[in-house]
C-alpha cells in the first residue's frame, strides 16, 4: 500500500508539473504577451491605445494590467506616451524586431529553459530527474519557436482575423 501511495503522490506531481509546462507561462505573462501583440495591433493600424482599452481587450484587471505595462515600457518592449495624444505603442523599427522571446524574458526570465520537469531545485546534466532528457528537447522547442516568432506577424494574424487574444464564451 505505501509503494502505491508513493507512486499515486509521484504521478500526481509529474501531471502538475507537466501542465505547468503545457500552460509554460506565468499569468503575467500571458498578459504581457496578449497586451504587447494588441499595442503592437494598433500600431498597426495607426493609433495609440490606452490602458483602459488594453484591459479589456485582454481580459486583464487594469492595476494589474497598468503593472505589466509599466514593465514593458521599461524594458523598452513598448512606448508610453504621455499626454492629450498619448497611449501605447511600438516604435516602427522595433516592432520589425520584436520577438516573443523578449516578452518572455523580461516578465518571465530564463527560467522556462531552465526550470525541473519535476520541480526539483537542483536537476542538471549531473544529477538529473527521471523526466529530465525529456524536457530538454521541449525547452529547446520552445526557446527556438519564441526566438522566431515575431510580434509584428502574431498581430497581423489577429488584425486578419485569423487569431483572437479573448476566450469564446
Amino acid at each position: 500500500m505505501l509503494i502505491a501511495e508513493f507512486a499515486h503522490l509521484f504521478l500526481w506531481n509529474a501531471l502538475l508539473t507537466l501542465h505547468r509546462y503545457f500552460i509554460m507561462f506565468s499569468k503575467a505573462c500571458e498578459y504581457s504577451i496578449r497586451a504587447t501583440i494588441f499595442i503592437a495591433t494598433c500600431t498597426l493600424k495607426g493609433r495609440r491605445t490606452n490602458l483602459k482599452e488594453i484591459s479589456e481587450e485582454i481580459e486583464s484587471p487594469m492595476a494589474f494590467t497598468a503593472k505589466l505595462l509599466q514593465q514593458l515600457s521599461h524594458h523598452h518592449i513598448i512606448k508610453s506616451i504621455k499626454g492629450i495624444n498619448g497611449g501605447f505603442e511600438i516604435e516602427a523599427d522595433k516592432m520589425a524586431t520584436l520577438k516573443l522571446s523578449d516578452v518572455v524574458d523580461v516578465i518571465d526570465g530564463d527560467e522556462i529553459y531552465t526550470r525541473c520537469g519535476l520541480g526539483l531545485k537542483s536537476c542538471s546534466p549531473q544529477n538529473p530527474c527521471p523526466l529530465h532528457s525529456h524536457f530538454k528537447s521541449i525547452r529547446s522547442d520552445l526557446k527556438q519557436m519564441l526566438e522566431s516568432t515575431g510580434i509584428e506577424s502574431l498581430s497581423k494574424d489577429l488584425m486578419n482575423g485569423k487569431a483572437s487574444l479573448k476566450s469564446l464564451k
